[in-house]
């Protein structure tokens, strides 16, 4: 049997301090709040206005809000009066019955959320996101273009762009570290090609690439330079993989992630649910009566 702790305590403490105090206005018999405004039965107040007002509102922009927000009420709780009035016995019955099942849904939804906070596990490791993977592999098929590379953007009066061409080409160690060294000449530079990015991030980064042009440019082992009005693009593709092909595994891994993560809080709820009835049945708080009968 799941027991609650503390902070689950403290939860359920709480919600009934919230329902116990509005049990209690229901007796008070004097009222010291501020009245604005009246609708029936109905009254706006001034508590109920001011955490609107704003600290940096003068004198006018503050009398203006406060205008219009009465305006605004006064003419939602004429409209719900009327239509109290108007509309059909079995329209209200059902308006009554949805507003009730939201307002369960949003308390029941808030106590789950905090239990869950309170209690999930968010720690995966590296292995059980590569069993996660292995299993599910033929899951993971791509939507989109990815891409390993290099590139730089410099501006097109750059004096070396030859030896730049030739270290993006050929990127031995020394290469990288010439480039390390200029890096602060590049408009732009990408120079981890062990990750893989989307064909569309690539033709966001560099313009004269497009959606129409990136199949000429963006190929396996392919060196490309272009240039537009401003800059010259020089870059170098290490790999491809097309739409279908099988996501790689760091590539997918933050969302097998969040899968694992997913359905652990999924198997928490279920478990949660199920124990809870549990455990009202034990305590005869809750029963299901013969349909028979």
């Amino acid at each position: 049997m799941l027991k609650l702790q503390k902070n689950s305590l403290f939860l359920l403490c709480t919600f009934g301090a919230l329902l116990a105090s509005s049990c209690e206005g229901l007796f008070n018999k004097e009222d010291d709040r501020v009245p604005l405004a009246r609708v029936g039965d109905a009254y706006l107040y001034k508590e109920d206005i001011a955490s609107f007002i704003q600290d940096d509102m003068s004198a006018e922009d503050s009398t203006l809000f406060v205008t219009n927000y009465i305006n605004n009420w006064a003419s939602k709780q004429l409209l719900l009066s009327k239509s109290k009035i108007n509309l059909p016995e079995e329209k209200l019955a059902e308006f009554d019955r949805l507003v009730n099942n939201y307002r369960s849904d949003l308390y029941t939804r808030a106590y789950i959320e905090a239990l869950v906070l309170q209690a999930q596990d968010t720690a995966v490791s590296n292995n059980q996101l590569q069993q996660y993977y292995e299993r599910e592999k033929e899951n993971f098929k791509l939507n989109e273009k990815l891409v390993q590379l290099r590139f730089v953007g410099m501006s097109e009066q750059f004096l070396d762009k030859d030896q730049v061409k030739a270290k993006i080409r050929d990127w031995k160690e020394s290469d990288k570290t010439y480039l390390d060294s200029i890096a602060v000449q590049f408009k732009k530079m990408h120079f981890n090609d062990s990750i893989w990015v989307s064909a569309s991030r690539v033709v966001e980064e560099i313009p004269p690439l497009t959606p129409v042009n990136e199949g000429d440019y963006l190929k396996k082992s392919q060196f490309f330079e272009l240039q537009d009005s401003i800059e010259v693009y020089l870059g170098m593709v290490t790999n491809v993989l097309e739409v279908n092909d099988t996501a790689p595994f760091e590539y997918i891994a933050p969302d097998i992630r969040q899968l694992i993560l997913n359905r652990r809080r999924l198997d928490y709820v279920k478990k949660l649910e199920t124990e809870i009835i549990d455990e009202a049945i034990k305590k005869n708080e809750f029963e299901v009566y013969d349909k028979e009968k």
